[in-house]
């Protein structure tokens, strides 16, 4: 049976683990700095398991580091990963709907960025069909919006953003 829950201290050393073994650079410091924003309320971290095993993650952060997106407001979905095992299970889209609920609380508006290499090729569809769309301002690299003939790197940094339209559900007081 699949979880999905805030992130716990306790989870901290299991995830950068996890990923230790497939060769990524996640270290332990990095879920301490988001279990510490998290406590301060400036991300939330949410967690998957499946039976109890750590599966994936995604984060939300609400005031996010593009620029469009911090100006207008928009909370932004960053850092998703589902261990490759247990992709294609819908663990994925589990996650993504859960921080979807997550900001319809607060926003009628998601932004999400995506990479721009092969290794983002899943995420991309995904995101497509799941109604995001560009959010009509080009690539950017390193968090800087690129201009015709720049040059950059093809790495992680080079990426697109998008947006998607939420349904809100926010309490109404009254």
């Amino acid at each position: 049976m699949v979880e999905i829950r805030n992130l716990q201290e306790s989870d901290i050393q299991p995830i950068a683990a996890a990923f230790a073994e497939l060769g990524w650079d996640k270290p332990p410091a990095q879920y301490r700095r988001y279990f510490n924003e998290q406590q301060a309320g400036l991300r939330v971290v949410l967690v998957s398991t499946l039976a109890g095993i750590f599966a994936g993650y995604v984060t939300i952060v609400w005031a996010s580091g593009y620029a469009p997106f911090l100006e207008e407001r928009i909370p932004e979905i960053v850092d998703f990963n589902v261990l490759p095992v247990f992709r294609r299970q819908g663990i994925g889209t589990l996650l993504l709907d859960e921080a979807e609920r997550h900001i319809a609380e607060r926003s009628a508006i998601a932004g999400i960025g995506v990479g721009l290499t092969p290794d983002y090729g899943a995420a991309q569809i995904m995101y497509v069909q799941r109604g995001y769309i560009p959010d009509g301002r080009g690539l950017t690299w390193g968090d800087k919006r690129c201009q015709h003939g720049d040059r950059v790197i093809v790495d992680d940094g080079l990426a697109l953003y998008f947006t998607k339209t939420l349904e809100q559900t926010r309490c109404k007081h009254g």
